[in-house]
């Protein structure tokens, strides 16, 4: 019943821009935090960024200064602006969200995953 819908994935030359959308559908209590993650070809999985409901954010070192994260708390979505990417961002991204469902219970709900490929 409560999904969590990605969008955005492509392919995209050095240096360009990509914007990745995810949105939390079905009925919700209350989301504390969405964030992306992502796992490139042979990596382990590696949180990107997040921001909590109240805008607090976290970036990863490696995409900090190039990549921005936002919200719309109203629609339960998260954006994920990235820009000056580089070959080394091709990854599979995962859109995660840590949110209420009922008003007692925490649960960590993940998308699907969205490819991304930084290629000449």
């Amino acid at each position: 019943q409560v999904q969590l819908v990605e969008s955005g994935g492509g392919l995209v030359q050095p240096g360009g821009s990509l914007t990745l959308s995810c949105a939390a559908s079905g009925i919700i209590f209350k989301v504390n935090v969405m964030g992306w993650y992502r796992q490139a070809p042979g990596k382990q999985r590696e949180l990107v960024a997040r921001i909590t409901s109240g805008g607090t954010t976290y970036y990863a070192d490696s995409v900090k200064g190039r990549f921005s994260i936002s919200r719309d708390n109203a629609k339960n979505a998260v954006t994920l602006q990235m820009n000056t990417l580089r070959p080394e961002d091709t990854a599979v991204y995962y859109c995660h969200s840590n949110l209420r469902t009922v008003p007692t219970l925490d649960t960590d709900l993940w998308g699907k995953g969205t490819l991304v490929t930084v290629s000449s």
